[in-house]
């Protein structure tokens, strides 16, 4: 099982050389094909709505420098794709970048994309783009942290596992990355909370079926306290044991017409300082 192709978000931003240059190793080390998104944030509902000359919120001016500096940003996602020597090319596209990289990920194995930093801004895109994609993206996302270098993603592995579906899910998406890690960790928390979901053996089924993988796996199972932040004792849990990746569903709860991210899917996406798998 491998993925074959991978979509990378393509911007001006000073995080996309890193972004690219992990998907690019990814693309290498799965065989895969990499697609290089660069949106300009410009919807199709804007260009309808609104008339220059009227005075709308953007000038032709600045228009035609979101395109311009859109196709600057895939001009150097080439020369980096390029010394690699992958598959690859690259997409331009006049959408917002939510929209745009939620369709286009239907015809992808993995989305690769950036933590939101504190100081995000632009055109069509911030801090919500991974909380966005995570829930209406359809496929699953590797996020990389907006702080830190990370050569590396198959030493070891932590799975977040509490037997829902959308941990099912990430850790079934996470299978060529797992399948490639030295040591994969699952760890359970609370089981004792949610025994219906886990059966007489926390964690013994899961890495059963992650063996029959060839995954190598063992189980920790962790307690916190009712009302303790688990997406911080998860990072936690991550340093001490030196994970490079993080594997974990995505959670949502629907209110009206609006699926909202649960605390700990929130808290992780605020909170990583490794790369995270993230499903929903």
């Amino acid at each position: 099982m491998s993925y074959k192709t991978i979509l990378v978000h393509v911007d001006q931003s000073p995080l996309a050389p890193a972004r690219i240059e992990l998907a690019a190793r990814l693309t290498r080390t799965q065989e895969a094909h990499l697609i290089g998104a660069g949106l300009t944030g410009i919807t199709m509902a804007y260009y309808r709505n609104r008339s220059v000359a009227d005075g709308g919120p953007l000038s032709q001016r600045e228009l035609d420098q979101l395109k311009q500096g859109t196709q600057q940003a895939l001009e150097r996602f080439e020369a980096q794709a390029r010394g690699f020597d992958i598959s690859h090319e690259a997409r331009y596209s006049d959408d917002e970048a939510g929209t745009g990289l939620a369709l286009q990920a239907r015809y992808a194995d993995l989305i690769v994309l950036s933590q939101a930093a504190p100081e995000t801004s632009g055109f069509g895109s911030g801090p919500q783009l991974p909380e966005m994609l995570a829930l209406h993206g359809g496929r699953p996302l590797l996020i990389v942290p907006y702080a830190g270098t990370f050569p590396r993603l198959d030493r070891h592995a932590l799975i977040a596992w509490d037997g829902s579906r959308a941990a099912t899910r990430a850790l079934t998406d996470a299978l060529p990355l797992l399948q490639r890690s030295a040591r994969v960790t699952v760890a359970v928390f609370n089981s004792d909370r949610h025994n219906s979901l886990h059966g007489g053996e926390p964690g013994a089924d899961i890495a059963l079926y992650l063996t029959r993988h060839g995954v190598n796996v063992e189980v920790m199972r962790q307690t916190t306290v009712p009302g303790d932040d688990v997406g911080g004792a998860l990072l936690s849990l991550a340093a001490d044991i030196g994970a490079d990746l993080l594997v974990m569903g995505a959670y949502g709860h629907q209110r009206w017409r609006e699926i909202l991210l649960g605390g700990v899917t929130r808290h992780v996406l605020r909170s990583m300082t490794l790369p995270v798998l993230m499903s929903h």
